[in-house]
C-alpha cells in the first residue's frame, strides 16, 4: 500500500512521514511551492521515499485574491489554501499509485484550518473524504478509510492536540530528525506588511506572477498618479531589480554614489520621473543635488540632476 505524503519539510510532516514509514508502508512526499513561498523544502532525511514537487502560478495568485472562504489574521487563505492542495495532490494519487494521503496537520494547532468541523469541510470541498489521514492527532478524529480497511494500524498512531510542540520535538529526538524549519515560517501570507503591501497591489490590478516577486524587494512607494516605485535595499535586491524589469518600466541609478537601483512602473510623465528619481537619490550615498541616471531595456535614456525626496513625501507615498 502507498500513501502521498504532503510534505513541507517542517517538523509535523516529518514525523508523519515517519509514522507512515514504520508501519511498513510505502511513501511518495509531495511539495507545494507558490510565489509567496520563503523556504524551499529540504528532501526528507528517509532514503526509501520518491519525491514530488508541484508549483501554484498565476491560479494560486487568483485564489489568493479572492478566496471563498476569506483570510486568516493577514492575506493567509488558510481554508481555500488547503482545499486547493488537496484537489492538486487528488490529480497526482492515480498516476503515482497512491491510496491514500497523508498530512501533517495537528488538531487545534491553527485556529482557521486545524479543527474538526474545517478538516470535514476541506475534505468535502476538494473530493477526498475519508481518504485525508492525519496521524499525530488520527486517535482523537473519526477513522479514515485506510484505517478502517486495515491499511494502516490505528492503534500505532498518535492523539496529539494543540499549539504545543513539545511531544513532536521529542519524538523528532528519538528519530533522529534534526534540522527543520519554524512553524508557518514558510509562507509571507503570514507575515503583516508583506500582506498590506498585496493588499495594496490587488487594488492597482498588479497581480501577476512577475508583480508577486516585486513585493518580496525592496521598499515600496505609490505616486499620487498610481506609477509604483521600487527601491533595492542592497546588492542582491539589485541584482534581483534588474530580472524583473519589464519592457515598459525604468530603472534608475544614481551617477557617482554608492547607492540602489529603482524601478518605476505605470510612471504618468516627466513628473513622476523626477520624483523616482529623488527616490533613489534619498536611499543613495550622495548629498544635495545628484545625477540619476535613466534606462529602459540596457539602454540609457535620459539624465536628471534632483535633489533627494522630501521626507513628508517619502512617508506620504510609502506602502506599508
Amino acid at each position: 500500500m502507498k500513501a502521498l505524503v504532503l510534505y513541507s519539510g517542517g517538523l509535523d510532516s516529518n514525523l508523519a512521514l515517519k509514522l507512515i514509514l514504520e508501519q511498513g508502508l510505502q511513501a511518495v512526499t509531495l511539495t507545494f511551492s507558490t510565489p509567496f513561498t520563503l523556504i524551499k523544502a529540504s528532501r526528507p532525511p528517509f532514503s526509501q521515499v520518491e519525491c514530488r514537487s508541484i508549483y501554484f502560478g498565476q491560479e494560486y495568485i487568483d485564489l489568493v485574491k479572492s478566496p471563498s472562504f476569506g483570510w486568516g489574521k493577514n492575506m493567509n487563505p488558510c481554508i481555500d489554501c488547503r482545499i486547493y492542495t488537496l484537489r492538486r495532490t487528488k490529480e497526482l494519487m492515480e498516476e503515482v499509485g497512491a491510496s491514500f494521503i497523508v498530512t501533517g496537520e495537528v488538531l487545534g494547532q491553527r485556529p482557521m484550518s486545524q479543527r474538526r468541523d474545517t478538516f470535514r469541510l476541506i475534505e468535502r470541498e476538494a473530493g477526498v473524504e475519508g481518504l485525508v489521514l492525519r496521524p499525530l492527532s488520527a486517535k482523537l478524529l473519526p477513522p479514515t478509510t485506510p484505517e478502517r480497511e486495515g491499511w494502516v494500524n490505528r492503534g500505532a498512531l498518535l492523539g496529539l492536540r494543540g499549539r504545543s510542540r513539545k511531544p513532536q520535538m521529542e519524538l523528532a529526538r528519538r528519530w533522529g530528525i534534526e534540522s527543520y524549519p519554524t512553524p508557518a515560517g514558510g509562507c509571507k501570507l503570514t507575515d503583516p506588511g508583506f500582506s498590506h503591501r498585496l493588499q495594496e497591489a490587488f487594488q492597482f490590478e498588479e497581480d501577476s506572477l512577475r508583480d508577486m516577486q516585486l513585493l518580496k524587494l525592496g521598499r515600496h512607494f505609490r505616486l499620487p498618479s498610481g506609477g509604483k516605485v521600487v527601491v533595492g535595499r542592497n546588492e542582491r535586491e539589485n541584482e534581483r531589480l534588474s530580472s524583473l524589469v519589464g519592457p515598459e518600466d525604468l530603472l534608475l541609478e544614481v551617477v557617482g554614489f554608492p547607492g540602489p537601483l529603482t524601478l518605476l512602473r505605470k510612471g504618468k510623465g516627466e513628473g513622476d520621473l523626477r520624483e523616482a528619481a529623488s527616490l533613489c537619490a534619498r536611499y543613495s550615498d550622495g548629498e544635495g543635488v545628484v545625477g540619476v541616471k535613466v534606462w529602459r531595456e540596457e539602454e540609457e535614456i535620459g539624465l536628471f540632476e534632483v535633489p533627494p525626496l522630501e521626507e513628508d513625501k517619502v512617508a506620504r507615498y510609502r506602502i506599508g
